[in-house]
Protein backbone atom coordinates (compact mmCIF):
# COMPACT_ATOMS: atom_id res chain seq x y z
CA UNK A 1 0.00 0.00 0.00
CA UNK A 2 1.45 3.46 -0.81
CA UNK A 3 0.89 6.68 1.44
CA UNK A 4 0.11 10.00 0.66
CA UNK A 5 1.47 12.45 2.35
CA UNK A 6 0.95 16.12 3.20
CA UNK A 7 2.94 18.77 5.06
CA UNK A 8 0.73 19.53 7.98
CA UNK A 9 2.99 22.80 9.07
CA UNK A 10 6.19 24.09 8.64
CA UNK A 11 8.25 25.79 11.33
CA UNK A 12 10.45 28.51 9.49
CA UNK A 13 12.97 28.78 12.10
CA UNK A 14 13.92 25.21 12.13
CA UNK A 15 12.95 24.23 8.82
CA UNK A 16 11.09 21.13 10.68
CA UNK A 17 8.17 19.65 8.83
CA UNK A 18 5.28 17.61 10.14
CA UNK A 19 4.06 14.64 7.45
CA UNK A 20 0.27 14.05 7.44
CA UNK A 21 0.05 10.63 5.51
CA UNK A 22 -2.70 8.45 4.46
CA UNK A 23 -2.01 4.86 3.26
CA UNK A 24 -3.54 4.18 -0.54
CA UNK A 25 -4.63 0.36 -1.95
CA UNK A 26 -4.40 1.57 -5.45
CA UNK A 27 -0.75 2.28 -6.05
CA UNK A 28 1.47 0.45 -4.36
CA UNK A 29 5.21 1.30 -3.11
CA UNK A 30 8.13 0.27 -4.53
CA UNK A 31 10.82 -1.87 -2.30
CA UNK A 32 14.33 -2.26 -3.22
CA UNK A 33 16.82 -4.09 -0.57
CA UNK A 34 20.37 -3.16 -0.05
CA UNK A 35 23.37 -4.12 2.44
CA UNK A 36 25.33 -1.22 4.17
CA UNK A 37 29.05 -1.17 2.52
CA UNK A 38 31.96 -0.21 4.29
CA UNK A 39 32.50 2.83 1.98
CA UNK A 40 28.56 3.92 3.87
CA UNK A 41 30.32 3.87 7.12
CA UNK A 42 31.14 7.61 8.66
CA UNK A 43 33.40 8.29 11.38
CA UNK A 44 30.98 8.08 13.90
CA UNK A 45 30.87 4.51 12.76
CA UNK A 46 27.29 4.40 11.08
CA UNK A 47 25.83 5.42 7.26
CA UNK A 48 26.85 8.79 6.53
CA UNK A 49 24.19 11.09 5.59
CA UNK A 50 24.95 11.67 2.31
CA UNK A 51 24.84 7.96 1.58
CA UNK A 52 20.97 8.22 2.38
CA UNK A 53 20.64 11.12 -0.42
CA UNK A 54 22.35 8.78 -2.94
CA UNK A 55 20.12 5.64 -1.68
CA UNK A 56 17.30 8.33 -2.67
CA UNK A 57 18.32 8.67 -5.78
CA UNK A 58 19.15 5.69 -6.57
CA UNK A 59 15.22 3.75 -5.44
CA UNK A 60 13.79 6.54 -6.94
CA UNK A 61 15.79 5.90 -10.38
CA UNK A 62 14.73 2.19 -9.87
CA UNK A 63 11.24 2.40 -9.10
CA UNK A 64 10.97 4.83 -12.41
CA UNK A 65 12.83 2.13 -14.14
CA UNK A 66 10.44 -0.30 -13.51
CA UNK A 67 7.42 1.18 -13.62
CA UNK A 68 7.46 4.02 -16.43
CA UNK A 69 6.64 2.99 -20.19
CA UNK A 70 9.48 2.68 -21.88
CA UNK A 71 9.14 5.88 -24.00
CA UNK A 72 8.64 7.90 -21.37
CA UNK A 73 12.15 6.72 -19.91
CA UNK A 74 13.64 8.40 -22.84
CA UNK A 75 11.83 11.67 -23.05
CA UNK A 76 11.59 12.35 -19.69
CA UNK A 77 14.58 13.39 -17.36
CA UNK A 78 14.71 14.27 -13.72
CA UNK A 79 16.35 16.87 -11.17
CA UNK A 80 15.77 17.30 -7.75
CA UNK A 81 14.38 20.44 -6.50
CA UNK A 82 14.35 19.58 -2.87
CA UNK A 83 15.45 17.06 -0.46
CA UNK A 84 14.09 16.71 3.19
CA UNK A 85 15.38 14.14 5.23
CA UNK A 86 14.23 13.01 9.18
CA UNK A 87 17.38 10.69 10.43
CA UNK A 88 15.34 8.67 13.20
CA UNK A 89 17.82 5.72 14.48
CA UNK A 90 21.49 4.62 12.58
CA UNK A 91 22.35 2.22 10.14
CA UNK A 92 25.43 0.28 10.86
CA UNK A 93 28.19 -2.46 8.84
CA UNK A 94 26.22 -5.54 7.72
CA UNK A 95 22.63 -3.85 8.05
CA UNK A 96 20.12 -4.91 5.19
CA UNK A 97 17.87 -2.13 4.82
CA UNK A 98 14.92 -1.79 2.76
CA UNK A 99 14.14 1.28 0.64
CA UNK A 100 10.64 1.73 0.07
CA UNK A 101 9.65 4.70 -2.08
CA UNK A 102 6.39 6.18 -3.91
CA UNK A 103 4.90 9.19 -5.43
CA UNK A 104 2.57 11.39 -3.37
CA UNK A 105 1.42 14.53 -5.22
CA UNK A 106 2.29 15.83 -8.47
CA UNK A 107 1.53 18.78 -9.95
CA UNK A 108 1.98 20.49 -13.77
CA UNK A 109 6.06 20.79 -12.94
CA UNK A 110 6.65 18.70 -9.74
CA UNK A 111 6.62 15.48 -8.23
CA UNK A 112 6.57 14.51 -4.34
CA UNK A 113 8.41 11.45 -3.60
CA UNK A 114 8.35 9.90 -0.42
CA UNK A 115 11.15 7.25 0.86
CA UNK A 116 11.12 5.37 3.96
CA UNK A 117 14.95 3.48 4.98
CA UNK A 118 13.84 0.21 7.27
CA UNK A 119 16.29 -1.81 8.36
CA UNK A 120 15.45 -5.68 7.46
CA UNK A 121 16.16 -7.98 10.17
CA UNK A 122 13.57 -6.31 12.53
CA UNK A 123 11.49 -3.40 10.10
CA UNK A 124 13.03 -0.44 12.55
CA UNK A 125 12.49 2.90 10.68
CA UNK A 126 15.08 4.32 10.66
CA UNK A 127 15.04 7.46 8.34
CA UNK A 128 12.34 9.45 5.92
CA UNK A 129 12.31 11.59 3.14
CA UNK A 130 10.24 13.83 0.98
CA UNK A 131 11.47 14.96 -2.31
CA UNK A 132 10.48 17.68 -5.09
CA UNK A 133 11.20 16.05 -8.28
CA UNK A 134 10.95 18.10 -11.68
CA UNK A 135 10.53 16.51 -15.08
CA UNK A 136 12.56 18.15 -17.26
CA UNK A 137 13.32 17.80 -21.44
CA UNK A 138 16.83 15.85 -21.75
CA UNK A 139 17.46 17.58 -24.64
CA UNK A 140 16.90 21.14 -23.47
CA UNK A 141 16.90 20.50 -19.68
CA UNK A 142 14.16 22.71 -19.26
CA UNK A 143 11.24 21.27 -17.14
CA UNK A 144 8.05 19.72 -18.73
CA UNK A 145 4.44 18.75 -18.38
CA UNK A 146 4.35 14.62 -17.66
CA UNK A 147 1.69 13.52 -19.96
CA UNK A 148 -1.65 12.17 -17.78
CA UNK A 149 -1.17 8.37 -18.46
CA UNK A 150 2.73 8.54 -16.60
CA UNK A 151 1.16 10.91 -14.00
CA UNK A 152 -1.39 8.14 -13.14
CA UNK A 153 0.97 5.73 -13.05
CA UNK A 154 2.86 7.05 -10.35
CA UNK A 155 0.56 9.54 -8.34
CA UNK A 156 -2.39 9.21 -6.46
Amino acid sequence: MAHRCRARFFHSATGAVALNCRVSDTVPPFEMTLAVQGADIDQQNHVNNTVYVRWIQEVATAHWNATAPVPARDEIGWVVLRHEIDYKSPAGLGDEIILRTWVGQATRLTFERFVEVLRLRDRKLLATARTLWVPINPETAKPMRVPPEVRERFSM
